[in-house]
């Protein structure tokens, strides 16, 4: 086998995981106005702070957080829709943080296989992958539809692990949210924060983050002496 040959199989062994929203996507904050007006309409007065805090669990678990389990249970189909119809009106205008691209395919060409896993699916997802533009970098992407649980639960990223091929002693999960945090140290996988999402960074380490970084931009210039070296 050639050095060539062999950086080759030792690079397909890794998988660099990636949360989308807030991580890749500066969509966080539309997240929270959209579910804010959800509740609003449903005549719930939600404080836009909590919500943001709740960001990056599924549905179910947020509307459960923010209201409680009893109304939660009468209301989430129809808050959830609320959402869906809300958030959606951005679509078109969703944008990709700093260096999230060149991150991505910096990684894909260092022999990282770059997985996706996200709460999104169908045509939110689209339009988050649209907005990232880097389809040629990403091998695949655990979505919604794909695990039982959602974050803070591990199934995202084991699953996310499982498309890959690769045990979790050589992943990185990369995430902006304790969610992301708690998911990725369930799997048993090196976890990397953002804070780019608008967490802080104590809450983000508390919860297992390994290396906390601005953007993704800033991982990228600082990708050395990261998990992802």
């Amino acid at each position: 086998m050639s050095a060539d040959d062999a950086r080759a199989a030792a690079g397909s062994s890794r998988a660099a995981v990636f949360d989308v929203d807030g991580t890749l996507v500066d969509s966080n904050h539309l997240h929270v106005v959209a579910w804010w007006e959800a509740f609003r309409q449903a005549g719930h007065q939600v404080p836009t702070h909590a919500i943001h805090r709740a960001v990056g669990l599924g549905s179910e678990d947020l509307v459960t957080r923010l209201l409680g389990e009893e109304t939660a249970g009468a209301e989430t189909e129809d808050l959830t829709l609320a959402h869906k119809v809300l958030y959606a009106q951005y679509f078109e205008r969703l944008c990709a943080l700093p260096g999230a691209a060149r991150l991505l395919r910096r990684l894909s060409d260092d022999g990282w296989t770059v997985v996706l896993a996200t709460s999104a699916s169908g045509e939110e997802l689209s339009a988050l992958r649209q907005a990232i533009d880097a389809d040629d970098a990403i091998t695949a992407t655990a979505s919604a539809d794909d695990v039982a649980e959602g974050k803070p639960a591990a199934e995202p990223v084991e699953q996310a692990l499982k498309l890959a091929g690769v045990p979790a002693e050589h992943a990185v999960f990369v995430g902006d949210t304790v969610w992301d945090m708690q998911a990725g140290s369930r799997a048993n996988v090196q976890c990397v924060a953002l804070l780019c999402g608008g967490i802080p960074r104590t809450d983000l380490e508390q919860a297992g983050a390994d290396a906390v970084f601005d953007d993704p931009a800033d991982l990228l210039a600082t990708l050395p002496k990261s998990p992802l070296a």
